[in-house]
Protein backbone atom coordinates (compact mmCIF):
# COMPACT_ATOMS: atom_id res chain seq x y z
CA UNK A 1 0.00 0.00 0.00
CA UNK A 2 1.38 3.37 -1.03
CA UNK A 3 1.69 5.89 1.81
CA UNK A 4 0.58 9.51 1.54
CA UNK A 5 4.22 10.64 1.63
CA UNK A 6 5.20 8.24 -1.15
CA UNK A 7 2.25 9.30 -3.32
CA UNK A 8 3.09 12.97 -2.72
CA UNK A 9 6.70 12.43 -3.73
CA UNK A 10 5.65 10.64 -6.92
CA UNK A 11 3.20 13.43 -7.82
CA UNK A 12 5.96 16.00 -7.35
CA UNK A 13 8.26 13.95 -9.60
CA UNK A 14 5.62 13.82 -12.34
CA UNK A 15 4.90 17.54 -12.08
CA UNK A 16 8.62 18.33 -12.23
CA UNK A 17 8.90 16.20 -15.36
CA UNK A 18 6.06 18.14 -16.99
CA UNK A 19 7.59 21.49 -15.99
CA UNK A 20 10.90 20.52 -17.57
CA UNK A 21 9.14 20.05 -20.92
CA UNK A 22 7.61 23.52 -20.87
CA UNK A 23 4.21 24.41 -22.28
CA UNK A 24 0.83 24.55 -20.57
CA UNK A 25 0.70 20.87 -19.56
CA UNK A 26 2.45 21.48 -16.21
CA UNK A 27 0.10 24.30 -15.25
CA UNK A 28 -2.93 22.20 -16.17
CA UNK A 29 -1.65 19.24 -14.17
CA UNK A 30 -0.97 21.40 -11.11
CA UNK A 31 -4.45 22.87 -11.23
CA UNK A 32 -5.90 19.37 -11.57
CA UNK A 33 -3.98 18.20 -8.48
CA UNK A 34 -5.09 21.26 -6.48
CA UNK A 35 -8.75 20.68 -7.40
CA UNK A 36 -8.65 16.98 -6.52
CA UNK A 37 -6.81 17.56 -3.24
CA UNK A 38 -9.19 20.34 -2.29
CA UNK A 39 -12.25 18.28 -3.14
CA UNK A 40 -11.37 15.22 -1.07
CA UNK A 41 -10.02 17.48 1.68
CA UNK A 42 -13.41 19.15 1.96
CA UNK A 43 -15.02 15.72 2.02
CA UNK A 44 -12.76 14.55 4.85
CA UNK A 45 -13.50 17.73 6.79
CA UNK A 46 -17.23 17.06 6.50
CA UNK A 47 -16.77 13.47 7.70
CA UNK A 48 -14.69 14.52 10.72
CA UNK A 49 -17.19 17.26 11.62
CA UNK A 50 -20.06 14.77 11.50
CA UNK A 51 -18.17 12.30 13.70
CA UNK A 52 -17.35 15.05 16.22
CA UNK A 53 -21.09 15.62 16.67
CA UNK A 54 -21.67 11.96 17.62
CA UNK A 55 -19.97 12.13 21.02
CA UNK A 56 -18.22 9.03 22.36
CA UNK A 57 -19.32 6.87 19.45
CA UNK A 58 -17.92 9.35 16.97
CA UNK A 59 -14.63 9.62 18.86
CA UNK A 60 -14.33 5.82 18.84
CA UNK A 61 -14.68 5.83 15.05
CA UNK A 62 -12.08 8.62 14.82
CA UNK A 63 -9.69 6.47 16.83
CA UNK A 64 -10.19 3.60 14.39
CA UNK A 65 -9.62 5.90 11.43
CA UNK A 66 -6.44 7.46 12.83
CA UNK A 67 -5.09 3.98 13.57
CA UNK A 68 -4.93 3.40 9.80
CA UNK A 69 -1.62 4.86 8.50
CA UNK A 70 -3.10 5.91 5.15
CA UNK A 71 -6.13 7.65 6.65
CA UNK A 72 -3.99 9.28 9.33
CA UNK A 73 -1.63 10.57 6.64
CA UNK A 74 -4.52 12.16 4.75
CA UNK A 75 -5.88 13.76 7.91
CA UNK A 76 -2.44 15.19 8.68
CA UNK A 77 -2.09 16.47 5.14
CA UNK A 78 -5.31 18.48 5.49
CA UNK A 79 -4.81 19.54 9.12
CA UNK A 80 -7.81 17.49 10.24
CA UNK A 81 -6.19 15.13 12.74
CA UNK A 82 -8.25 15.10 15.96
CA UNK A 83 -5.12 15.15 18.15
CA UNK A 84 -3.00 18.29 18.53
CA UNK A 85 0.72 18.26 17.80
CA UNK A 86 1.71 17.64 21.45
CA UNK A 87 -0.58 14.63 21.81
CA UNK A 88 0.58 13.17 18.49
CA UNK A 89 4.25 13.48 19.42
CA UNK A 90 3.65 11.98 22.86
CA UNK A 91 1.83 9.06 21.26
CA UNK A 92 4.61 8.56 18.72
CA UNK A 93 7.22 8.51 21.48
CA UNK A 94 5.21 5.94 23.43
CA UNK A 95 5.19 3.75 20.32
CA UNK A 96 8.93 4.08 19.69
CA UNK A 97 10.16 3.68 23.30
CA UNK A 98 10.07 -0.14 23.27
CA UNK A 99 12.47 -0.11 20.31
CA UNK A 100 15.02 2.02 22.15
CA UNK A 101 15.72 -0.72 24.70
CA UNK A 102 16.95 -0.28 28.25
CA UNK A 103 20.19 1.37 27.10
CA UNK A 104 18.30 4.29 25.56
CA UNK A 105 16.89 5.44 28.89
CA UNK A 106 13.90 7.80 28.85
CA UNK A 107 12.87 10.39 26.30
CA UNK A 108 11.27 13.55 27.67
CA UNK A 109 9.21 15.70 25.33
CA UNK A 110 9.85 19.42 25.93
CA UNK A 111 7.40 20.87 23.39
CA UNK A 112 7.32 22.58 20.00
CA UNK A 113 8.47 26.18 19.54
CA UNK A 114 8.57 27.94 16.15
CA UNK A 115 8.25 24.60 14.37
CA UNK A 116 11.11 22.98 16.31
CA UNK A 117 10.32 19.93 18.44
CA UNK A 118 12.65 19.59 21.42
CA UNK A 119 13.25 16.44 23.41
CA UNK A 120 15.68 15.42 26.12
CA UNK A 121 17.25 11.99 26.38
CA UNK A 122 17.47 10.80 29.98
CA UNK A 123 18.88 7.75 31.69
CA UNK A 124 21.96 5.66 31.03
CA UNK A 125 22.23 6.77 27.41
CA UNK A 126 22.57 10.49 28.19
CA UNK A 127 25.58 11.75 26.25
CA UNK A 128 26.59 8.24 25.19
CA UNK A 129 27.95 8.35 21.63
CA UNK A 130 27.59 4.61 21.03
CA UNK A 131 23.83 4.85 20.51
CA UNK A 132 23.65 8.16 18.68
CA UNK A 133 22.59 6.87 15.26
CA UNK A 134 19.86 4.52 16.45
CA UNK A 135 18.37 6.91 19.00
CA UNK A 136 18.45 9.90 16.66
CA UNK A 137 16.91 8.04 13.72
CA UNK A 138 14.21 6.41 15.84
CA UNK A 139 13.14 9.60 17.62
CA UNK A 140 13.36 11.90 14.59
CA UNK A 141 11.50 9.45 12.35
CA UNK A 142 8.71 8.94 14.86
CA UNK A 143 8.24 12.67 15.53
CA UNK A 144 8.37 13.72 11.86
CA UNK A 145 5.81 11.09 10.88
CA UNK A 146 3.44 12.06 13.70
CA UNK A 147 3.87 15.82 13.20
CA UNK A 148 4.79 16.73 9.60
CA UNK A 149 4.34 20.41 10.46
CA UNK A 150 7.51 20.19 12.59
CA UNK A 151 10.48 21.55 10.64
CA UNK A 152 13.24 20.29 12.94
CA UNK A 153 13.71 17.79 15.76
CA UNK A 154 16.32 18.57 18.41
CA UNK A 155 17.25 15.82 20.86
CA UNK A 156 19.29 17.04 23.83
CA UNK A 157 21.66 14.55 25.43
CA UNK A 158 22.71 12.91 22.15
CA UNK A 159 26.41 13.35 21.44
CA UNK A 160 27.64 12.77 17.90
CA UNK A 161 30.48 10.21 17.83
CA UNK A 162 33.51 10.61 15.55
CA UNK A 163 32.66 7.33 13.79
CA UNK A 164 29.00 6.47 14.51
CA UNK A 165 27.85 2.88 14.49
CA UNK A 166 24.47 1.55 13.49
CA UNK A 167 23.07 -0.27 16.48
CA UNK A 168 20.41 -2.83 17.23
CA UNK A 169 17.64 -1.72 19.55
CA UNK A 170 17.37 -4.33 22.29
CA UNK A 171 19.39 -6.30 24.83
CA UNK A 172 22.68 -7.90 23.89
CA UNK A 173 22.88 -11.69 23.99
CA UNK A 174 24.09 -13.19 27.27
CA UNK A 175 27.80 -13.82 27.39
CA UNK A 176 28.69 -10.94 25.10
CA UNK A 177 30.61 -7.96 26.48
CA UNK A 178 28.45 -5.32 28.02
CA UNK A 179 25.24 -7.35 28.43
CA UNK A 180 22.20 -5.11 28.33
CA UNK A 181 23.81 -2.71 25.85
CA UNK A 182 23.00 -2.50 22.15
CA UNK A 183 24.53 -4.89 19.65
CA UNK A 184 26.47 -3.13 16.89
CA UNK A 185 26.07 -4.06 13.24
CA UNK A 186 29.46 -2.53 12.43
CA UNK A 187 30.91 0.86 11.64
CA UNK A 188 29.01 3.21 9.39
CA UNK A 189 29.47 6.80 8.38
CA UNK A 190 25.76 7.28 9.01
CA UNK A 191 22.45 5.53 8.49
CA UNK A 192 19.05 5.94 6.93
CA UNK A 193 15.59 4.48 7.38
CA UNK A 194 14.52 2.43 4.38
CA UNK A 195 10.93 1.30 3.85
CA UNK A 196 10.68 -2.40 3.09
CA UNK A 197 8.45 -3.64 0.26
CA UNK A 198 5.14 -5.17 1.32
CA UNK A 199 6.08 -8.15 3.49
CA UNK A 200 2.49 -9.15 4.17
CA UNK A 201 0.87 -9.76 7.56
CA UNK A 202 2.92 -11.23 10.44
CA UNK A 203 3.32 -14.98 10.12
CA UNK A 204 5.13 -17.88 11.72
CA UNK A 205 7.73 -17.94 8.94
CA UNK A 206 10.70 -15.59 8.47
CA UNK A 207 10.34 -13.15 5.58
CA UNK A 208 13.17 -11.85 3.39
CA UNK A 209 13.34 -8.46 1.70
CA UNK A 210 15.90 -6.02 0.33
CA UNK A 211 16.60 -2.55 1.78
CA UNK A 212 19.08 -0.29 -0.03
CA UNK A 213 20.89 -3.32 -1.41
CA UNK A 214 20.99 -5.12 1.95
CA UNK A 215 19.33 -8.52 2.31
CA UNK A 216 17.04 -8.28 5.34
CA UNK A 217 15.26 -10.96 7.35
CA UNK A 218 12.11 -10.03 9.27
CA UNK A 219 10.68 -12.25 12.01
CA UNK A 220 7.39 -11.83 13.85
CA UNK A 221 7.19 -13.03 17.45
CA UNK A 222 3.91 -12.51 19.31
CA UNK A 223 3.08 -9.54 17.08
CA UNK A 224 6.49 -7.83 17.43
CA UNK A 225 8.74 -7.55 14.37
CA UNK A 226 12.52 -8.06 14.51
CA UNK A 227 14.93 -7.38 11.65
CA UNK A 228 18.34 -8.90 10.92
CA UNK A 229 20.81 -9.08 8.10
CA UNK A 230 19.77 -12.17 6.15
CA UNK A 231 22.86 -14.26 6.76
CA UNK A 232 23.41 -17.20 9.09
CA UNK A 233 26.31 -16.47 11.44
CA UNK A 234 27.48 -20.08 11.10
CA UNK A 235 27.15 -21.07 7.44
CA UNK A 236 26.66 -17.66 5.81
CA UNK A 237 23.56 -18.72 3.90
CA UNK A 238 20.16 -17.02 3.77
CA UNK A 239 17.83 -17.68 6.67
CA UNK A 240 14.74 -17.25 4.51
CA UNK A 241 14.38 -21.01 4.23
CA UNK A 242 14.71 -21.52 7.97
CA UNK A 243 11.99 -22.12 10.52
CA UNK A 244 10.68 -19.90 13.31
CA UNK A 245 9.30 -21.51 16.46
CA UNK A 246 8.23 -18.68 18.76
CA UNK A 247 11.47 -16.74 19.32
CA UNK A 248 13.81 -19.50 18.07
CA UNK A 249 15.01 -19.14 14.47
CA UNK A 250 16.62 -22.26 13.01
CA UNK A 251 18.84 -22.27 9.93
CA UNK A 252 18.87 -25.19 7.50
CA UNK A 253 22.41 -25.90 8.73
CA UNK A 254 21.06 -26.59 12.22
CA UNK A 255 22.23 -23.39 13.93
CA UNK A 256 19.61 -21.74 16.16
CA UNK A 257 19.19 -18.12 17.28
CA UNK A 258 17.00 -16.18 19.69
CA UNK A 259 15.46 -13.37 17.61
CA UNK A 260 14.09 -11.64 20.73
CA UNK A 261 17.56 -11.30 22.24
CA UNK A 262 19.46 -9.56 19.44
CA UNK A 263 19.99 -12.81 17.53
CA UNK A 264 21.95 -14.60 20.26
CA UNK A 265 23.23 -18.03 19.30
CA UNK A 266 21.67 -20.97 21.14
CA UNK A 267 22.99 -24.40 22.13
CA UNK A 268 26.38 -22.95 23.03
CA UNK A 269 26.81 -21.16 19.71
CA UNK A 270 29.04 -18.12 20.27
CA UNK A 271 28.13 -16.45 16.97
CA UNK A 272 25.08 -14.21 16.70
CA UNK A 273 23.02 -12.61 13.96
CA UNK A 274 23.51 -9.01 12.82
CA UNK A 275 20.44 -7.08 14.03
CA UNK A 276 18.92 -3.97 12.43
CA UNK A 277 16.73 -1.30 14.06
CA UNK A 278 13.12 -1.56 12.88
CA UNK A 279 10.11 0.74 13.05
CA UNK A 280 6.49 0.29 12.01
CA UNK A 281 4.86 3.65 11.29
CA UNK A 282 2.85 5.59 8.70
CA UNK A 283 5.50 4.83 6.07
CA UNK A 284 5.22 1.09 6.59
CA UNK A 285 7.86 -1.26 7.98
CA UNK A 286 11.25 0.46 7.97
CA UNK A 287 14.74 -0.68 8.88
CA UNK A 288 17.83 1.44 9.52
CA UNK A 289 20.79 0.40 7.39
CA UNK A 290 24.35 1.76 7.25
CA UNK A 291 25.09 4.39 4.61
CA UNK A 292 27.50 1.87 3.08
CA UNK A 293 26.34 -1.74 3.26
CA UNK A 294 29.24 -4.09 4.04
CA UNK A 295 29.84 -6.80 1.51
Amino acid sequence: MTSVAQAGERIEELLASLRSRGGAAADTAEELVRLLVGMYGDGLAAIMAALAEEGDQGRAIMDRLTADPLVEGLLLLHGLHPLDVDARIQRALDQVRPYLGSHAGGVQYLGVTDGVARLRLEGSCHGCPSSTVTVRLAIEGAVQDAAPEVTEVVVEGVTAPPEPKLLQIGPRPDGMPGAGALASTGSAAGGEWVTLPDIGPPSSRPVTATAAGLAVLVCSVRGTLYAYRDQCASCGSSLGGGTLDREVLSCTCGSRYDVCRAGAGLDGLAAHLDPLPLLTDSQGVRVAVPAAVPS
